[in-house]
């Protein structure tokens, strides 16, 4: 064994107990989030990924594929629903980043047409994740909480 390792503490697995902080109720909310999610994504995206043209795969081979890929991921959510919490986080923080710097811009000049109304509209459904999230256990967790080692 390598003398730098460091041992990692591993919970008790014959134990079924949820995380602290972290209720039941508030477990199946965030498994409803990541069914939700993980189902959207598969409908709308995993056609296309499976069967599509050469011409699509050059316009939106690179969208479709990440958007099915974090799909994928946000299934194991039903699962594991607090260790693939960073999925919501993504998901909310690229939806977030959409509406301020593109949509809002394009808003405020005037120039919302229908297919980027679509995509707003699309996109807008991201509130439903807003109140799902256990916020006081992110913020323990992702902010309060010392980081990793650098070394």
């Amino acid at each position: 064994m390598n003398s730098a390792a460091v041992p990692v503490a591993y919970a008790d697995i014959s134990s079924r107990v949820a995380l602290p902080g972290v209720s039941l109720f508030r477990l199946y909310t965030l498994r409803v989030a990541y069914f939700v999610m993980a189902a959207g994504i598969g409908v709308y995206f995993w056609p296309a990924v499976i069967q599509h043209t050469s011409e699509f795969a050059i316009a939106h081979g690179i969208q479709y594929a990440l958007l099915a890929g974090l799909g994928a991921t946000a299934a194991l959510g039903l699962r594991y629903p607090v260790a693939m919490l960073p999925v919501l986080l993504f998901e909310m923080t690229w939806k977030a980043i959409y509406l301020a710097a593109f949509a809002l811009p394009l808003w405020s000049a005037h120039r919302i047409n229908a297919p980027v109304a679509e995509d707003i509209k699309s996109v807008l459904m991201v509130v439903i994740f807003i109140p799902l999230i256990p916020w006081r256990y992110v913020f323990a967790h992702y902010v309060l909480r010392r980081g990793d080692r650098w070394k």
